[in-house]
C-alpha cells in the first residue's frame, strides 16, 4: 500500500527487509553483492528488481558465498564505489575473516545483518549472538527497533562510515522486523542526495595514481594503524550524534546513541535494545499508569559503545535490569558486560541485574517483562552474574 502525504512525501506499508532496500536505493549504492540466506533474502531480491528496472543505477553481483560477497565489496570500496550487502547468522560468520580486512582497510562498506540465532541446533529465529560475535572486528554496529528506523539508519550509516572511514553494520531482528509490515516514509531523493553526496574517498585504487591497500605491514607500523582504527571509533561516537542531528533537521526524525524514557524519578530502570525495546517501552508506559516508578534506557549504538552518554543517564542509587537477547557463554549477557565495564571503569557501580531471555526467537511479552520486574526489583543485592528467564523446566 502506498500513500502520498500532504507534504509530498510517500509512505509505503512494507516489511523491515524492504525498508533496508529502500534505504539503500536512497543512498544510491553503486555496488551490491548478494547471496541468499533466511531471513535476509528479500532485501537483495528487491534490490535486484531496482537494479533490473533502472530505478537504482548499481552493479548487482551474484556471488557464490557470503565470504565472496564481502571480498567483492572490499574490492569495490577500495576503488571508490559506495558498497552494500546483507546477510544473517552463519552467513555473517562465514564473512568473519573479511570483516577484519574491511575494517583494516578503512572501507565504509554498509551491511544489513538480519539477526538470527546460531546453530547447532539449526534455527532461523532471532537472537543477537551472530552480530555480537563480530563486535571486535572494527565495524560500527547499530541495533534498530522499527522499520522506519531501518531505512533512516541505512542512510545515516553510509554518511557516518564515509566520514570516519569505517564499515557499518545495521542489525535488525529476524522476522520480528524483517517480515513485519509497518508504515515507512520513503526518503525524498533530493533530500537524501543533499544529506549524502556522492562518495569521494581521499584514497582509492587508481591506475592513474598507483598505490597499495592492505599490503604486508611490519610491526613498527601495524600498531599505529590499529590505534588509528580505535581513534576513528572514538570519533564515530561524536560524529554519529552530528549525523543524526543533520538527518533530523532535514527529515524531521531524530534518534540518539542512547534513548531514555521516564528515568528522572525512576527507582528501577530497564535497559533494552532492538525490537524488545519497543515491547519494554509499551510495558513501562503501562506500569507508569499504575503508579510504578519504572523507566527505560534503549541502546541504539553498540560499537563504538556510547560510554559518555551512558554515564550521563545512570544514577548510583537506581536499580538497573539489563534485558539481554544473547549470551556470552561463561560470563553473562553481552550488553550487560559492556554496561558494567563502562560504569566500573568510572567507579560507578549501581545495582545491575542481567536477565538473559528471548534466546532463539522465544517471545518477549509485556507479561514476561512485568514478571521480571516483580521478581528482581525485590532482591536487595546481585548474588550471581546473570539470570535466565523463560527457560522451560
Amino acid at each position: 500500500m502506498t500513500n502520498i502525504n500532504s507534504n509530498g512525501s510517500t509512505t509505503k506499508v512494507i516489511t523491515g527487509s524492504h525498508a533496508v532496500s529502500y534505504g539503500v536505493k536512497s543512498a544510491r549504492a553503486e555496488v551490491i553483492t548478494a547471496y541468499p540466506i533466511t531471513p535476509q533474502t528479500s532485501i537483495v531480491e528487491l534490490l535486484s528488481e531496482f537494479c533490473a528496472s533502472g530505478a537504482l543505477d548499481a552493479e548487482f553481483i551474484k556471488v557464490e558465498s557470503e565470504h565472496s560477497a564481502m571480498a567483492s565489496l572490499i574490492s569495490a570500496s577500495a576503488v571508490g564505489a559506495r558498497s552494500f550487502t546483507a546477510t544473517s547468522a552463519h552467513g555473517l560468520a562465514l564473512m568473519h575473516e573479511m570483516l577484519h580486512w574491511a575494517a583494516g582497510d578503512r572501507l565504509p562498506i554498509v551491511m544489513a545483518n538480519v539477526n538470527r540465532a546460531m546453530g547447532s541446533p539449526w534455527s532461523i529465529w532471532v537472537d543477537h549472538n551472530d552480530s555480537l560475535s563480530q563486535r571486535d572486528t572494527g565495524w560500527i554496529q547499530y541495533y534498530v527497533s522499527s522499520n522506519q528506523e531501518i531505512t533512516d539508519t541505512i542512510l545515516q550509516a553510509f554518511k557516518l562510515g564515509e566520514m570516519v572511514g569505517l564499515p557499518v553494520m545495521i542489525n535488525l531482528d529476524g522476522f520480528f522486523l524483517s517480515h513485519t509490515v509497518e508504515p515507512v516514509e520513503i526518503l525524498d531523493q533530493d533530500k537524501a542526495d543533499q544529506f549524502l553526496p556522492k562518495y569521494e574517498p581521499q584514497w582509492k585504487l587508481d591506475l592513474d595514481d598507483p598505490r597499495t591497500i592492505g599490503a604486508l605491514c611490519a610491526p613498527d607500523h601495524y600498531f599505529e594503524l590499529r590505534c588509528q582504527i580505535q581513534h576513528a571509533m572514538e570519533t564515530a561516537k561524536v560524529k554519529a550524534v552530528e549525523v543524526d542531528r543533520e538527518f533530523g533537521d532535514l527529515f524531521g526524525r531524530y534518534y540518539q546513541n542512547i534513548e531514555t524514557y521516564e528515568i528522572d524519578d525512576a527507582e528501577t530502570v530497564l535497559i533494552a535494545y532492538a525490537t524488545m525495546a519497543q515491547t519494554t517501552l509499551h510495558t513501562v508506559k503501562q506500569l507508569r499508569r499504575q503508579g510504578r516508578k519504572v523507566g527505560m534506557i534503549r541502546i541504539r549504538l553498540f560499537r563504538p559503545f556510547p560510554t559518555e552518554r551512558l554515564l550521563e543517564v545512570i544514577k548510583p542509587d537506581v536499580r538497573y535490569i539489563v534485558l539481554d537477547r544473547n549470551i556470552g557463554f561463561g560470563v553473562s549477557g553481552i550488553f550487560c558486560q559492556e554496561i558494567r565495564s563502562a560504569l566500573y571503569r568510572h567507579d560507578l557501580r549501581p545495582k545491575i541485574f542481567d536477565i538473559v531471555l528471548g534466546i532463539g526467537g522465544r517471545d518477549i511479552t509485556p507479561e514476561i517483562i512485568t514478571g521480571v520486574l516483580d521478581k528482581y526489583e525485590k532482591l536487595p543485592t546481585v548474588d550471581q552474574d546473570f539470570y535466565w528467564e523463560g527457560v522451560m523446566s
